[in-house]
């Protein structure tokens, strides 16, 4: 509080009697009370913005000072982009909004997309007869719904379809 809100606060008094001129004191009062607030928050944050690397307890106690409880992740002030300390949520709804802007305003060049060349040498039916081979038996089926018994009892013919099938997959890649 300044000398002059307390000066105000007189007159205000003074005025009880008369509605205008209360409404109109108290309206003035309320305003530099609101001012003054912001003024004193603002030296705060400079102070702790000060203090923060060379004086830590002086920062802490500072904190306190405003908010009369401990630190926590969110101060509830924001800084504009010249450095100015914002509180005001509103200004601060803007801040965010302009930072956004400027954060997906991305001119970067784009990366040129890698072509896959996965052409290897083709699928055997003796990779898949060896394949075949090295699974158990009797087991439910996958995702295909192809049992292992089903390709075994099918011989030949099986592996050859289940050969074919694969490389047509591994083509798609």
């Amino acid at each position: 509080m300044t000398n002059e809100i307390l000066e105000m606060m007189d007159e205000r008094r003074k005025a009880k009697g008369n509605k205008e001129k209360y409404k109109l004191q108290h309206k003035k009062v309320q305003e530099e009370c609101n001012s003054a607030k912001e003024n004193w928050n603002n030296s705060k944050c400079k102070d702790i913005d000060l203090h923060q690397k060379l004086d830590p307890k002086t920062m802490y106690k500072n904190i306190v000072e405003i908010t009369g409880k401990k630190a926590c992740s969110s101060t509830g002030c924001l800084k504009a982009k010249n450095g100015d300390i914002i509180i005001d949520k509103e200004r601060i709804s803007e801040r965010w909004a302009e930072y956004i802007k400027e954060f997906f305003n991305d001119n970067r060049k784009e990366y040129d997309v890698m072509k896959r060349n996965f052409a290897g040498p083709p699928i055997l039916k003796d990779e898949v007869r060896a394949a075949i081979r090295k699974m158990t038996s009797g087991k439910a089926t996958g995702p295909d719904k192809i049992s292992v018994d089903l390709i075994e009892a099918l011989e030949d013919y099986g592996i050859e379809k289940t050969t074919y099938m694969k490389q047509g997959k591994f083509q798609q890649i």
